[in-house]
């Protein structure tokens, strides 16, 4: 089990990520002790939405493609608009989600970020939230949309918006020091 003190978490993204929903978990899980990297499918630099324009940027520590989820202890997407639909289309950013599902590790995913979960085939059987306007796209991949701060479902966390982050970060904490999750693939 990992304690968030000595926990490594990997925040997967691309150009377009909701700045807020990047930059205040990087920033709240650093605060609380865990080793925090970022992982793309492009290598240098992403840049975020912040609201209505292109906002700052930060450094990629990592490629999808050489992303293990054996060196990590829990796995967060971002959302926004741009980054979970360019993500979704990208089979290596795809296999990351899969592996940190498959591995029972906490796997996060915040207003358009269940995107990912959906294309992982990760939501089928559960309890899940999303920005409103996903919904549909979240009951349709099996899962009984909660219109709920978070949610969680055997380490599965899904969160509506940046109105939410505090709770979102709070709930990765608890589920990191939980530890893994024995739990069927969805």
């Amino acid at each position: 089990m990992a304690h968030m003190k000595s926990a490594s978490i990997l925040i997967l993204a691309t150009d377009g990520y909701e700045r807020s929903e990047l930059r205040f978990p990087l920033d709240e899980l650093r605060k609380r002790g865990a080793d925090v990297k970022i992982a793309s499918i492009k290598s240098g630099e992403i840049r975020s939405w912040d609201e209505t324009d292109w906002g700052d940027s930060v450094a990629v520590d990592l490629e999808a493609k050489d992303v293990k989820a054996s060196d990590f202890d829990a796995l967060v997407l971002p959302g926004g608009q741009i980054n979970p639909d360019v993500l979704r289309k990208d089979e290596t950013a795809i296999s990351v989600v899969r592996d940190f599902v498959a591995s029972g590790k906490p796997v996060a995913a915040i207003c358009h970020g269940p995107w990912l979960l959906i294309e992982a085939d990760a939501l089928r059987g559960r309890k899940a939230t999303s920005y409103p306007s996903i919904r549909t796209d979240v009951r349709n991949a099996g899962a009984s949309w909660q219109d709920e701060a978070v949610v969680c479902d055997n380490g599965i966390i899904t969160s509506r918006s940046p109105d939410d982050l505090q709770q979102f970060v709070d709930k990765i904490v608890e589920e990191v020091n939980e530890g893994r999750h024995n739990r069927q693939a969805a």
